[in-house]
This record gives structure tokens, sequence and C-alpha cells, in this order.
């Protein structure tokens, strides 16, 4: 075992190939439905939505993508990411535990979403992509894709959920700074969003109607708008796993091997990004790693969703995948964690949750907001919320390590920075954070609307 607590690796080990869990996967995939025939989609109807090349990769079965030079050539900005061991904080918690945290904050944006980002933009303008549509919750999607369509010279539309488009004004400065178009959802600009308004005019949105807003702009633009998602899909997962092929050189740096590897969870991008590559090694190499995705008792789609055939949106126009839901009619309220506000989870994780690869727990507003600043305080940084549910859970790993007297390493990923999140801190530190958790009944309220579908859930 090293004596450093930083891992730094040099710019010649930034990876080469992102790794495609599907290769490897030992769950058999589920087909993606069309939302009004249900019947498996076709190509030529994603193309609607997304290039090409994207859409290969979100059906691959290779093992290895090779990443495209114009991609590496972004990502040297940030990447690789430093791996560190946060020794201040074994302290504090005087535990026998090793605690280590992959930092994606150290990206220019703050997150680890560039790491599609980037990614997306450059397939899209090698496509004559010439504008692009997305949606975002807490606003570090959004200002990622801003980044990159900037670099690449693609023109960007917005849709922010209106919940986080108050809290986090910031983030949408941010994103106009780079050139992007941004819109509180849901907006007068489309047909759903307008139904909703005349509803409820104070409505304050969702991820699922943002996301029902930006494909409807890319749908009805005659091909000159494409979108663009920053989590869910199997292409975007895929993507991310640069982080977990880093960690992986940098915990042999350190001299040891994680018992567990934990990341929060909304979509699941962050997760299986650092996640993946020590499922395969514990697929294909025997290693026994437990993976711990985490995620808001508000919106807890592993642990209290159904996992059945849903809308990827609200208003029913995104395909229809088999993953872990709350139901697409799904609410949330109004948590800090704007990130992780999805009614669903990722279709892969969803599978390997249901199969028994991946495990998963709900932790509690206010615990996970004690958790960051305890996490501040020793540390030095500042956490976004979101990825302030995976400090909770690695403090939570360590206090059990501790208390069963065991020796055990833990590494999470820290999937961005709060900067922009201090509204949120504020409210806890003025003890204006509520804890809320999703009831059950109304996820069996929820379940009441899903597709019908002639295929076995």
């Amino acid at each position: 075992m090293s004596s450093q607590t930083r891992f730094n690796l040099s710019q010649d080990d930034l990876p080469k190939f992102w790794y495609n869990v599907n290769a490897d996967n030992p769950v058999p995939p589920t087909p993606v439905l069309h939302p009004g025939t249900k019947e498996p989609v076709t190509p030529d109807f994603l193309s609607v939505l997304f290039p090409m090349e994207i859409i290969m990769q979100e059906i691959s079965t290779e093992r290895y993508i090779q990443i495209p030079e114009e991609v590496r050539e972004v990502y040297k900005l940030w990447r690789p990411t430093p791996l560190i061991r946060a020794v201040r904080l074994e302290k504090a918690l005087g535990t026998p535990a090793h605690i280590y945290y992959k930092y994606e904050g150290a990206s220019p944006v703050g997150s680890h979403k560039p790491n599609t980002a980037v990614a997306q933009a450059f397939y899209n303008k090698a496509a004559g992509t010439k504008a692009l549509t997305t949606e975002t919750g807490a606003g570090q999607w959004g200002t990622s894709l801003a980044m990159a369509c900037n670099f690449f010279g693609i023109d960007l539309e917005v849709y922010m959920v209106k919940v986080s488009y108050g809290q986090k004004p910031y983030r949408r400065i941010f994103m106009e700074t780079y050139g992007a178009q941004v819109f509180a959802s849901p907006t007068d600009r489309t047909n759903y969003g307008r139904s909703l308004l005349s509803e409820n005019p104070g409505n304050q949105g969702s991820l699922g109607i943002a996301i029902s807003e930006a494909v409807e702009v890319a749908a009805t633009s005659g091909g000159t708008k494409k979108y663009s998602l920053g989590s869910v899909l199997n292409h975007v997962l895929m993507h991310q796993t640069v982080i977990g092929e880093e960690a992986l050189k940098q915990m042999d740096m350190a001299g040891e091997y994680p018992d567990v590897v934990i990341g929060c969870v909304g979509g699941g991008s962050n997760f299986g990004g650092i996640a993946f590559p020590f499922l395969r090694e514990n697929l294909k190499n025997g290693k026994r790693t437990r993976l711990l995705a985490v995620e808001p008792t508000a919106t807890p789609s592993l642990t209290k969703g159904v996992y059945t055939f849903d809308y990827g949106d609200t208003a029913q126009m995104a395909p229809v995948v088999k993953m872990h839901t709350l139901g697409h009619t799904f609410m949330p309220p109004g948590i800090h964690a704007g990130g992780l506000r999805y009614h669903g989870m990722a279709p892969l994780i969803s599978a390997l949750f249901d199969a028994g690869h991946i495990d998963a727990v709900a932790v509690k507003q206010r615990a996970t907001f004690e958790a960051a600043i305890q996490f501040t305080k020793t540390e030095g940084i500042i956490p976004a919320p979101e990825s302030a549910h995976a400090i909770r859970a690695a403090i939570d790993e360590a206090l059990d390590a501790k208390e069963k007297g065991e020796k055990r390493t833990i590494l999470f990923n820290l999937s961005g920075h709060g900067h922009f999140d201090m509204v949120s801190y504020e409210k806890y530190l003025h003890d204006d954070l509520e804890d809320f958790e999703y009831p059950v009944e109304s996820v069996q309220e929820a379940m009441q609307h899903l597709p019908e579908v002639n295929l076995p859930v």
C-alpha cells in the first residue's frame, strides 16, 4: 500500500477505448420499443433524434469502442482526473477503512458529464448536425453539453427543470456564457409545455417533462435539430467508463483494490462510469467488489420502483424501455439534488440490479447534507448535492467497518463539486431542508398508467 494520498495519471494514461458492458453482460438485453406501436424501434426511427454512429454504439456488443482522437484531445483539458485518499475523513471517523474518491469535479464545468457531452457533440458534428436540444435538471448536464457544443460549433437549446432554473441561476448563466439558450421547463415553446401550463400555471417541472419538451422540439424540427441525452441510455454510460478505467490504474498505484465501489444514481451515468469496469473484473477475472448505487429516498427508483416497461419521458414521446421506474407520471418533490430527480433508471443498471450484480440503498436529504458538510470540513471540497449521496454511503460503509473492526477499501465517485449549489447548503445550514420518503402508494398508483406492452416483463 502506498503512503501517497493523491494518485495522478499522465495524459499518456488517458484511456483510448470506452468499455461496453454489453459485451460481458450476463443479462439478456430487452428491446427498446416505439412509443406509439410498442414494437421494437428501428435505426430509422432513432435517426430522427440521434446520429447513426450514436445509434450503432447504443446497440453494440463490441467490448471496446475506440475513443476518437478529437474527443481525447478535448478530454485532455481535465483528464485523467485525480484519485484521492480521504485520510482526513478517515481520521475524523476513526475508521480502519481506507476511503478513496475519484474527483470528476476537476472538469471545466465541475462534473463528470463532459465525458459523454464531448463525445455526443463530436458525433453530431461529424454527421452534419447544426443544432441540438436537451434537458437538464441541476444544470450539470446542460452546462457540459453547452461547453461541448461550443467547442464543435453546434447551437444548443436547453430545457431546464423549472425548480432548478430558480434554485441554480448561475448554472443557467454558465450555459448562456457558452452560447446556449436556456428555457425554464415546462415552457410555452412546445405543445406539451403549453398543455401542462394550461392545467397548472405554477408547474415546477420534472426531468421527464424537460425530456419531453426537448424531444418534441427535435422530432418536429424537420431534421434541423437532433436530441442529446445526459444519462440513462447505453452509449451515455459507455462514454463515462473512462472514469472506472482510470480508477483501476490508480487503485493499482495505491496498492489496494476496492471492496466496494459507490456512486450516486439518478439516471445512472456516473455510477455506470465508475462501476462497469469493476463489474467487468468481477465477471471476467473473479473479483468480488460490491457495487453500490445510492439514490434519494425522495426519488427511489431502484429501491421502491417497479422493474417494467415504461416511457422515458412524461409526454410518452420517448422510446419505451424496461427499467426500474416510479412511473412516467412521477412528479418529484423539490429536493436539492436536482440531477437525481428522474422517474426511471438506466436499463443496463436496472437489469444488473434485478439480477443481483449491483446493490442499492436510498438515503435521506438531511443525512446526505450532513455527510457533505463533514466531507467539506475534512477534505476541503464542497460536493454537489447529487455526489453527496455517494459520500453518505461511503461514510456509512466506513462506520460499519469501524463497528465490525474490519479493514475495508472503499472507492466512491465524487461526480461533481457544489460551487453552484450554495443555496442548497444555505438552506441546510439554516435548518430549512426537509426529508421526504416517496410513498409506496404513489408508485402503485403510477403503475396504472404504464404502456401496454405485449412482451414478458
